[in-house]
């Protein structure tokens, strides 16, 4: 897996066991945390890939499905478990921080492509029901943390990165650290664009990560981050049926030109992050945090109907949140016993308009609200070693969020359609972890959580206008067995079954004026198994990752088509099975060359699997080589996706009213990239 291997001064790659703090809210080794979770180290300068998707660099933890829709107006489409297989676009069901920070909404609504990669020293991935007690949507719970700054003059650095590739690929970077014991800095900045592997799909971006931290003393510390993230117009070629995916994977639908289908996203994000010890068991931490986003997106129909809400969404939202946490750490007969009480709450208050698409040009209003959402939660975590070989871990969350809409599009024809809904949810969740050996650990976890509608998917109700605000949030109930076991620091093996059944799980009942309406169903199951392998033997490490999912549809139920989903059907999106493995081999400390094959077995495209996205299996090949110019230190590489130009979707927008559930992946594609650091 690029950059996710760490390899000491000679060349020789040996297996260090990450730190991870998102099981238990405390830092301890991955080994220990109760819970599946993952931990992928990341050197921003070594790694042989463009940094400027999650997808390049989260490929083999189990459990988790993370693919690039070639198509940046959408973002990438991320589910763990079988949680936010739905999504159409951005991320539901699947919680993301970065820094701390949360990336995703009160209504659990998140957003991938503000990440910065190029500032990125780990990536953590939580599965199960440990992740419930992050909140609304925390299917799983993805976190991101950047790299901190020098702490020594001696250790300041400036980095250039400059790339390009297939399809027009362009990259250009710059990265900047220094600092003190008591003050330092890192700020990146970078730029990517592309022409697309597909007709009417270029992009491009330009994000600014900067993070400053503050030691006025020893016991305290104060962490300030600025996130800036520009896209605009990045053009959105659309689905393709499965006719029109078999005969040309590159095109785009002739309703994508003309309605000048595409998507501008601009956000200013920044936050403050307070951790203080109070003394040798006590520790507090604290956030706050503000943003403002702007989206204004043509969509490929033109809503002109008096009681649509137009082709054209011109939004603009302000969010912030704050957080407190409270740790001790304590001993009850000399045995360790942490934990951890806090508050949340988080809001966002966006200005939502909709006008008919003239050809890719706002028209009539048809749309104007103001939108909120927001969230109050209270949580307690323990975690209890009560004899040397046992452990046990406890939690619960409970929450509020509740979403209101003030209506200010009131015609004849459209009626005050005001109003407001509170969902409340308590989430307990409790485990056991039995240390049967020093290198091998067992563990069981069982706990509730909840997903509220987002506000898009509460906006529209069946035969009239206005919010669907009876729509229920999702409840659900998981289970997972887990081994961790590790062999001589050089072999490590992972492994965990799980099974999670859903009550009022949202799904689509009908698509009228191209607006996607919701409803409720009982009876989701999601249970499967998921396998990490790492092996170190002299200058070869390997990785490889498994997940089987049976995802599925236990009762059966009728959408507003008229359709009858059969019980037993398989949630649309899931392959069963998902099989990734990498090779990497250093002939000598500076040169590296990596192998990496992943396949997937069919996924269905809709509730009622009617059609399926075939299953594939694709090769990547990368290498890197280290070396000295002058005072510069350089990283020369390259990588070649898809060796073999397989033909398959990479993606599939499940549901999708039009038929057009199939989302191309590029074909054989390279990318070359020069890192020089001073």
């Amino acid at each position: 897996m690029p950059g996710a291997a760490v390899h000491a001064q000679q060349g020789v790659p040996k297996q260090l066991e990450p730190v991870v703090v998102s099981a238990s809210r405390t830092e301890q080794r991955m080994f220990d945390a109760p819970a599946a979770i993952d931990a992928v180290s990341l050197d921003p300068f070594r790694t042989a890939s463009p940094l400027v998707n999650l997808s390049e660099v989260l490929p083999a933890v189990p459990g988790l499905q993370i693919r690039n829709r070639e198509n940046y107006a959408q973002d990438l489409q991320i589910s763990v478990r079988g949680f936010g297989t739905r999504s159409t676009f951005g991320v539901r069901g699947v919680r993301i921080l970065i820094d701390g920070i949360p990336a995703t909404m009160p209504d659990g609504q998140g957003q991938a492509s503000t990440a910065s990669l190029a500032s990125a020293k780990r990536i953590e991935v939580l599965r199960g029901p440990a992740a419930q007690l992050y909140g609304n949507a925390a299917g799983g719970v993805l976190q991101v943390f950047t790299r901190d700054p020098p702490t020594s003059p001696e250790d300041s650095y400036q980095s250039v990165t400059l790339g390009a590739g297939s399809y027009g690929q362009r990259q250009i970077g710059f990265s900047a650290g220094a600092g003190t014991e008591t003050l330092g800095a890192v700020l990146d900045l970078s730029h990517y664009a592309t022409d697309g592997y597909r007709q009417h799909s270029a992009a491009k971006r330009t994000h600014l990560n900067a993070k400053v931290v503050a030691r006025p003393s020893s016991a305290t510390t104060i962490t300030g981050v600025l996130n800036l993230f520009d896209q605009p117009d990045a053009q959105d070629p659309l689905g393709l049926t499965q006719a029109a995916f078999n005969q040309d994977p590159r095109q785009a639908i002739s309703q994508a030109t003309d309605f000048d289908t595409r998507k501008s996203v601009r956000q200013q994000q920044t936050g403050l992050v307070l951790e203080h010890t109070l003394s040798s068991e006590d520790a507090i931490s604290g956030r706050i945090y503000a943003g403002k986003r702007k989206i204004f997106q043509t969509l490929a129909f033109s809503g002109g109907a008096v009681t649509s809400s137009g082709g054209v969404i011109d939004l603009d939202r302000d969010y912030g949140g704050v957080g407190l946490q409270w740790t001790r750490k304590q001993r009850i007969d000399r045995m360790l016993l942490n934990w951890t009480v806090g508050v949340e709450a988080d809001g966002l208050r966006e200005t939502r308009r909709g006008y008919v698409n003239n050809a890719g040009t706002g028209g009539a209003l048809r749309r104007d609200e103001n939108d909120r959402a927001r969230n109050l939660d209270l949580y307690a975590q323990i975690d209890w070693t009560i004899s040397p070989e046992w452990q046990v871990v406890a939690g619960v969350r409970t929450s509020r969020v509740r979403f209101s809409v003030d209506d200010h599009y009131i015609t004849a024809a459209n009626p005050d359609d005001s109003g407001q809904v509170t969902y409340r949810n308590t989430s307990p969740v409790i485990g056991l972890v039995w240390h049967a050996t020093d290198r091998m650990n067992l563990y069981a976890n069982l706990g509730t959580g909840f997903e509220t509608p987002t506000l898009s998917e509460t906006a529209y109700r069946a035969g009239a206008t206005g919010p669907n605000l009876s729509l229920r949030a999702s409840k659900s109930l998981q289970g997972e067995i887990g081994m961790k076991l590790r062999i001589d620091e050089r072999y490590s093996i992972d492994a965990a079954i799980f099974d999670a059944r859903s009550t009022d799980e949202i799904v689509p009942l009908t698509v009228e004026n191209g607006r996607t309406i919701f409803q409720n169903v009982d009876g989701v199951r999601r249970r499967g198994a998921e396998l990490a392998i790492q092996a170190t033997e002299g200058n070869v490490t390997t990785r490889v990752g498994y997940t089987w999912l049976d995802a599925r549809f236990r009762n059966s139920f009728t959408n507003g088509r008229s359709a009858i989903i059969a019980a037993g059907n398989r949630l649309p999106g899931v392959p069963m099975h998902s099989l990734f493995g990498d090779i990497e081999y250093r002939p000598i400390a500076p040169l590296s060359f990596g192998v990496e094959a992943r396949a997937e077995s069919k996924a269905y495209v809709n509730d009622v699997n009617s059609d399926a996205a075939p299953g594939y299996a694709v090769l990547n090949l990368r290498a890197g080589y280290e070396f000295n110019a002058g005072p510069a230190r350089m990283f020369l590489f390259g990588r070649i996706d898809n060796v073999l130009d397989r033909h398959y979707a990479g993606s599939v927008i499940v549901n999708d009213g039009n038929g057009r559930f199939f989302e191309s992946a590029a074909g054989r594609r390279l990318f070359i990239g020069l890192r020089t650091l001073f």
